[in-house]
């Protein structure tokens, strides 16, 4: 049996599910994408900041960060461009595009939040109205019904309760697991911001020393 004879036989809260597993699937795979893409070299990115940083070369750092191309890379890039207006302006323009970056790498997870409470419950619905018809089928037949009569209209019911905890458990692993993958990358960008502070922090003090020595 293929999946659009499943579709199809489980009705009209059957295809909803059937969408909900497609939107799943697609948040699912763009994610984990975007998450992957997002931590890859930061360590090495890092380093490279960090020297341009103390050399001062602002301009440079400013380069790699165009070329990253990464949430953290843009945290960065924001602060940066504050770098001639003082700490606490660079501080200010790195926390607000970190807020900006986490919005963006949480894309879709509220969605995926309310298909793995939603899918199960579409699935439950269409046992419900399954059942509603196969009862219907009783009353038609004035209680002559025999078992083939009902089994067809019960199994359909119960295939959608099926396929709408297969959709609701795949959607709630996954979306913990992007949870759980942001927060470590948030906490990534936490560290390479604090240093980025802290550097431009050291270079503002040296520049003033130099300048009152």
């Amino acid at each position: 049996m293929s999946l659009l004879s499943v579709v199809i036989q489980g009705g009209w809260v059957m295809l909803l599910i059937f969408i909900t597993s497609i939107i799943t699937i697609a948040i699912i795979i763009d994610r984990y994408r975007v998450i992957r893409k997002s931590r890859s070299n930061v360590p090495a990115f890092l380093v490279k900041i960090r020297g341009l940083l103390k050399r001062n070369d602002i301009n440079g750092a400013l380069n790699v960060c165009m070329e990253a191309r990464t949430p953290t890379a843009n945290i960065v890039k924001k602060g940066l461009k504050k770098f001639s207006f003082g700490h606490e302006r660079v501080k200010e323009a790195i926390e607000s595009a970190g807020k900006q970056e986490i919005h963006k790498l949480e894309k879709g997870l509220s969605v995926l939040a309310t298909i793995a409470g939603v899918a199960p419950l579409l699935g439950f619905l269409g046992t419900v109205t399954g059942m509603i018809t196969a009862f219907m089928r009783i009353e038609d037949l004035q209680g002559a019904a025999n078992p083939s009569d009902l089994a067809g209209g019960i199994w359909e019911a119960l295939l959608t309760t099926a396929f709408g905890l297969i959709v609701g458990i795949i959607a709630y692993t996954f979306y913990n697991y992007l949870v759980g993958a942001i927060n470590k990358f948030v906490l990534d960008m936490e560290i390479v911001s604090n240093d980025v502070v802290d550097i431009v922090e050291e270079l503002r003090t040296s520049d003033n020393s130099k300048e009152n020595g």
